[in-house]
This record gives C-alpha cells, sequence and structure tokens, in this order.
C-alpha cells in the first residue's frame, strides 16, 4: 500500500514500517528510511503527548546530556551549538528541528500506547494493539494496525517507574521525596536543605543544579564513582567550525571522538590503576584540600560501570565552594527529619532526592506473540545486537553502555534499510535469524559491567551467544563493520515468501 502524501499516513491502518517511540531512535530510523528507502510507507507511534523520549521524560534540575554532542547526534545532523555537553531543553530543539525541517510531522502519531504486537507468517505482517487518548471525556480507545516490518525505538527506560528501593521509615519523613523520573512541575526547593540519594549520572547532575537556590545540597552515596572531568565546550571542534563547513567539522570530530572513546575505554581495562590515578589527579586540581579521598576511589576499576561525566567539573567546584558535600555511608532508616546513618550521623533534609538508579524495560513493556505463541526475550539470542533468533520483521535499539547511544541508532537504521531493501529486490516478505542455521551456539553472560540497572535486569533481557551473529556487543567499530559492509543475506538470516509452509518459530536452547 503506498501514498501519494504523507499526509494520507495519518488515517493508514497499514504501513510497510512501523516505527515505536520518537525518541532519538524513533526519529533516526525515520529520516534514514526517507533517505534510503523512499517508497515505503511509514508511521511512528508515540505514547507521549510530544517527541523526545528520554529528553522529554525527565525534567530535573540541570538535564544534561552524558556524551558530547558530536557522538550523541545523528549521523546526517551536525550539532552547531557551542556546548557539546548538551542540556536538555537544547537536546529536545535538534530533535524537533529535524523533525520539522526532514518533513516527519505528518509521520508521527501522537498519544499512541502500543499494548501488545502479534505476527503472522501466513500474512507475514505484525498486528499491532495501541491504545490511543480520546478527546474529552471519552477516555482511551484501542486501535489496531498492521505493519510489514516492525521496529522498536522504545529506548530501554521503563516510563512508568524508576528504582525507588524501600527504605525504613520513609513514611516518617516530615518533608518531601521526590524520584528524578517524576520530577514536579515548577518545584521550589529555594532555601532547603537537600540530600540526593546515588552517584550515579543524574545524582551528579544534580547536586551542582540545586546548589543555585539550596540552602545546601548533599549526595549520600553507598559506594563511589569514577568521574571523568572535562570542558562542556569542546574548543577545537568550534574552532574547525569557524574556518570550514559545519558538516566537514562535525565529521572531524565525530571521527576523533569516537576513536577517542573506544582508547579510553580499552586503557581503562588493560590498566585500571593507571587511568583511575589519572581521574583522580584531574579532581585533585580542581578541588585541592577539599577533597575527600575515599568518596572518590570507588572499589572497581574504572569502566566497570559507566563512567560519570562532570563538566566543567561543576560539582567538585560546588563541594570545593562549600555549596554541597558527599557524604559516603549506608542508610539506617529515614527520619522525620531527615536521613538516619548507620555510621550514627544524622543528616537533616528538608527535600530528599532518591536519584537511585533506572530500571530498564524491554522492548517497551509490549506484549509480543509470533505465529499465537507468547514471545518470550529471554528464550531468544540477539542477532547482530538489533534482531532476536527466530522472530521475523523486527528490528530494535539498544545503545552501548560504553558509548553514545545514537551511534548504534544510526548502524541499525542504516542495516535495517538494507534488509528492506533486499527483501524489494528478492521479492521476500519475511526476514527471521534462524538459530542453528550456522551451528550450535554456547550462551555466555551479556554485559560485563557491574552497574546497578544492568545487574537488576538481568532476569529480562534476550541471550547473549558465545559468537556472532548471536551477540550484542559494546564496540562500535566493530558493529559499524558488520551491520554496513557485511552482506545481509549471510546465511543466517532467512528471506522467505508470506506463502511458504513456515513454522512458527521457536526458540532452540543454547548447547
Amino acid at each position: 500500500m503506498k501514498h501519494e502524501k504523507p499526509s494520507d499516513l495519518i488515517a493508514a491502518s497499514h504501513v510497510d514500517v512501523l516505527i515505536i517511540g520518537a525518541g532519538i531512535s524513533g526519529i533516526g530510523m525515520a529520516v534514514h528510511l526517507k533517505e534510503k528507502c523512499p517508497d515505503r510507507t511509514f508511521a511512528i507511534l508515540e505514547r507521549r503527548s510530544d517527541i523526545g523520549g528520554t529528553w522529554n521524560l525527565f525534567q530535573y534540575p540541570g538535564i544534561r546530556s552524558d556524551s558530547d554532542m558530536h557522538t550523541l547526534g545523528f549521523e546526517f545532523e551536525p550539532w552547531r551549538e557551542q556546548k557539546a555537553i548538551a542540556d536538555g531543553p537544547s537536546i529536545l530543539s535538534y530533535l524537533k528541528r529535524i523533525k520539522d525541517e526532514r518533513g516527519l510531522n505528518d509521520y508521527i502519531r501522537l498519544g499512541h500506547k502500543v499494548l501488545s504486537a502479534s505476527w503472522s507468517s501466513s500474512e507475514a505482517r505484525w498486528t499491532i494493539a495501541a491504545e490511543v487518548e480520546g478527546p474529552g471525556e471519552n477516555g482511551p480507545r484501542v486501535q489496531h494496525l498492521t505493519c510489514s516490518y516492525l521496529f522498536m525505538g522504545t529506548g530501554y527506560y521503563d516510563y512508568d517507574q524508576g528504582y525507588d528501593p524501600e527504605f525504613a521509615g520513609r513514611e516518617s519523613f516530615g518533608g518531601q521525596i521526590i524520584h528524578p523520573q517524576f520530577w514536579p512541575k515548577n518545584f521550589d526547593y529555594a532555601g532547603k536543605r537537600v540530600v540526593v540519594i546515588g552517584s550515579g549520572a543524574t545524582a551528579v547532575t544534580i547536586v551542582p543544579s540545586m546548589t543555585d537556590k539550596a540552602k545546601h545540597v548533599t549526595m549520600l552515596q553507598r559506594t563511589p564513582t569514577w568521574y571523568w572531568s572535562r570542558p562542556a565546550k569542546d574548543w577545537l571542534a568550534n574552532s574547525l567550525r569557524a574556518i570550514m563547513p559545519d558538516e566537514w567539522a562535525y565529521r572531524l570530530i565525530r571521527f576523533k571522538n569516537v576513536r577517542m572513546q573506544q582508547i579510553a575505554f580499552r586503557r581503562a581495562r588493560e590498566n585500571p590503576k593507571k587511568v583511575g590515578d589519572y581521574l583522580l589527579k584531574r579532581i585533585r586540581k580542581i578541588m585541592g584540600s577539599k577533597m575527600h579521598e575515599p568518596d572518590f576511589q570507588p572499589p572497581y576499576g574504572p569502566w566497570e560501570q559507566r563512567l560519570c561525566l562532570v563538566p566543567d567539573g561543576d560539582m567538585f567546584k560546588a563541594i570545593r565552594d562549600g555549596k554541597a558535600d558527599i557524604v559516603t555511608d549506608h542508610i539506617d532508616r529515614f527520619t522525620p527529619t531527615g536521613i538516619q546513618l548507620k555510621s550514627g550521623r544524622h543528616l537533616d533534609a528538608d527535600v530528599i532526592v532518591t536519584a537511585t538508579g533506572l530500571k530498564l524495560a524491554m522492548a517497551g513493556k509490549v506484549d509480543f506473540s509470533v505465529d499465537g505463541q507468547p514471545l518470550d526475550f529471554t528464550q531468544h539470542f540477539y542477532y547482530k545486537g538489533c534482531m532476536f533468533s527466530d522472530v521475523p520483521n523486527m528490528a530494535i535499539v539498544f545503545g552501548y553502555l560504553n558509548a553514545s547511544w545514537t551511534l548504534k541508532v544510526d548502524i541499525v537504521a542504516d542495516f535495517v534499510c538494507r534488509q528492506l531493501n533486499h527483501m524489494a529486490a528478492t521479492g521476500s516478505e519475511i526476514a527471521v535469524p534462524v538459530l542453528g542455521s550456522d551451528g550450535p551456539v554456547n550462551e555466555e553472560q551479556i554485559f560485563d559491567f557491574s552497574s546497578g540497572y544492568v545487574q537488576r535486569a538481568l532476569n529480562i533481557l534476550p541471550k547473549q551467544g558465545n559468537r556472532m551473529p548471536w551477540r550484542l556487543n559494546q564496540d562500535y567499530l566493530f558493529d559499524r563493520k558488520v551491520l554496513r559492509e557485511e552482506a545481509v543475506d549471510d546465511g543466517v538470516l532467512a528471506f522467505r515468501k508470506a506463502e511458504a509452509d513456515v513454522e512458527a518459530p521457536t526458540a532452540i536452547a543454547a548447547e
């Protein structure tokens, strides 16, 4: 079914490609589709009332990127702002500009929460059930749509809840408790004593940002975190843009930063003590005698968890200047006036921010089935980090833990477009990675990161194979070669027609 006008897509009940999510992944996929598969119809379903995903959801003070925008930006759209470490509103503006300039408005259906997706091999299509916001008192209704190919750009956050552990005495606290994922609009914390529980990227962002109005801000951490301080502005990128076109400067800086990320990660894994000493030296340079060494020395090596970025050393400066402090201790209980620590110390607080981490969700928590059988992702292997064994016509983005999310978006979107063009050229209607077609596959641990949000989610994640193509890698340059240069028809990804006698796909147990 082809459409002469994009506006027709607003009412279409079937499209060639259905994109779920209008955040970085969904917007990126849409642009690649328009450029590389111009004959394919598509639509984007977004559960929220606006695009942006993460950058629309999170509204806590200081929300910003924890990667540089020359790699968090798309390969097709240069980042032109002065700050390479950008705030949330700037990133959202970047996405909206792409949406407008690339003509995506007519493809996006807001207020559509996908509930289920069921695949039929006989029809070679997915049937989607989405809850659609209704006007006035009508309330939500369920709408059914179909597509030939499904692209999951839902990210990996649980949008409905963050990780918020139980603390004894929580109900006795007389102040306000806030999880960053659900920050109250226009919340006034002027003159208040704030305790931020956590030491990850969210806490590191919130602490210096709240010192502008708060009486004092304390970061309460159970375990120290490794921090990397760098300028928010990239002087080289800004200098290059002054003497050459933005596109050229962007490509050069992107190339440099990708390789620097790879080198830094490799060195941290190979020589963690040397890298750790270097990171601590940078902090000492900013904080001087105000640095309490035990608060900055984690019991694990750099990049065993994601390195926390501190642009312009803002958190270190806030501690040095007495506007904030760090306390390393364990919580015994909440009290009416603050937090009682196991060491015996009491932290007085008017506001407690539980920056205790994210909760991961698999494929947007959509209820999947294949040929009438429930789809349990934990029983399927990743295929090239973007599809799943024996699951037809579906791709997903799970970004890198050691690099920028968007790097993965661009190469996965390109791979899907190559796949769609191959299907069109060969008259195929089904593309399915067949487990066992290239021999037995052994299972191994999917991540070697010790981050809490990763470890808590291992029970919902797909399987990791001991060899390609049955892996989710943390190596962008390797993945780029696999997804962009290797043949789509690799003998594992099977291409079929709908009328073929196809048995219902089932997972094959690891040897």
